[in-house]
Formats: C-alpha cells, sequence, structure tokens
C-alpha cells in the first residue's frame, strides 16, 4: 500500500492508503480521457543522476479550481494551488501552439536543477521554459544549472506580467500571451 496525499476543499492535507497498482491504473485512465498530462523527463548524457518519475498535470485548471470549490479570483489568488495551476495552464497554453512534432518533457536532476518544460523542436532547436507565477518573474539557481547543462537554443522564463524583456542570467522573461504567438508564427514557416 502506498500513501496518496491530497488537498482537501478548505486548502488541508490528507492522506489514504492506495495499492500502488491502483493509482496506476486511475492515472492512466486520467491521461486516455485527456483529464491529466503526463510531462516526460527529459533526459541528456550530462553526467549527473536525473529524475525519471513524469510529473503530472491537470490539463483544465478551471476544473482544478472547481474540485477545490473555488469560486472567484479572490479564493483563487489566496489559494496554495494557484502556483501549481498556473504552470498547467501554462504548459497547456503553451503545447496547444507548438509546431507539429514538437516534443515536451521537463528536466530535473536530483540535485535540484530544474526546468519546468523543456521544447524539442522539429527540426532541431531545444528551447527551456521556467514556468514562474506573478509579475516578477526570477529564475532560481536551480533553472540557471539545469540551463547550463543542456546545450539550448532559447531560454525563457514564461511569466504572467506582460513586460518582455532579457534576465541577467541570459533567459528572456516573456508573457504567456507572447510567447505563444511566437510559437504559432514558426508554425506558420
Amino acid at each position: 500500500m502506498n500513501r496518496v496525499g491530497f488537498l482537501t476543499p478548505r486548502g488541508r492535507r490528507g492522506l489514504i492508503e492506495v495499492d500502488g497498482k491502483t493509482v496506476a491504473r486511475y492515472l492512466d485512465l486520467m491521461v486516455d480521457l485527456m483529464l491529466v498530462r503526463r510531462l516526460r523527463p527529459f533526459h541528456a548524457d550530462v553526467g549527473k543522476r536525473l529524475v525519471r518519475s513524469p510529473k503530472i498535470y491537470v490539463r483544465d485548471s478551471g476544473l482544478v479550481h472547481a474540485l477545490l470549490c473555488l469560486s472567484g479570483g479572490e479564493a483563487v489568488f489566496s489559494h496554495p494551488v494557484v502556483a501549481d495551476s498556473w504552470k498547467g495552464f501554462v504548459v497547456e497554453n503553451i503545447l496547444s501552439v507548438s509546431r507539429e512534432r514538437t516534443e515536451a518533457g521537463f528536466y530535473r536532476t536530483s540535485a535540484g536543477a530544474e526546468i519546468d518544460l523543456v521544447l524539442e523542436m522539429p527540426g532541431g532547436g531545444l528551447w527551456a521554459v521556467g514556468i514562474r507565477y506573478g509579475s516578477n518573474p526570477r529564475s532560481g539557481r536551480g533553472f540557471y544549472h539545469a540551463c547550463k547543462d543542456l546545450n539550448l537554443d532559447r531560454c525563457f522564463v514564461v511569466y504572467s506580467g506582460a513586460e518582455r524583456y532579457m534576465m541577467a542570467d541570459g533567459a528572456e522573461a516573456i508573457g504567456l500571451g507572447d510567447f505563444c504567438r511566437e510559437l504559432w508564427k514558426l508554425g506558420l514557416d
């Protein structure tokens, strides 16, 4: 038996004991029904221990908010799930406008270096996307180290603001709308 954690509608944590095979079957079903996205880990030969388990995102952030009984912006923005909900929303939007045959994954080492979304573009090219909730996009040391590990063509930090500018670590801060427009334009070529 495995213990599975969950959040109650009031934001409290709870645990239930469920067989691991049961959890895997239900997760597979939710992926098949397109309720959940299973994001695979990106593997590169960088000489470091990489995390191998996939990341799981609920594909519809509105569904997450409804299941948690969050009505209205105030309830959503003050809830602890808001940052993860934002990440799922960003991932879905980015992948919906990406070119066909774009491979998506994430990169994480056991030491904590992490990129939220790695896009392998068709015809070559590797883009790193850090996803930050809030109007002040900061990429931590883990993001910076992960970007150094990989031979990247472009490096972005997508955030909920509207300004676009270069950050000190070489990444480009960009709003979600601008990033999606840039990906969409690539698909027109």
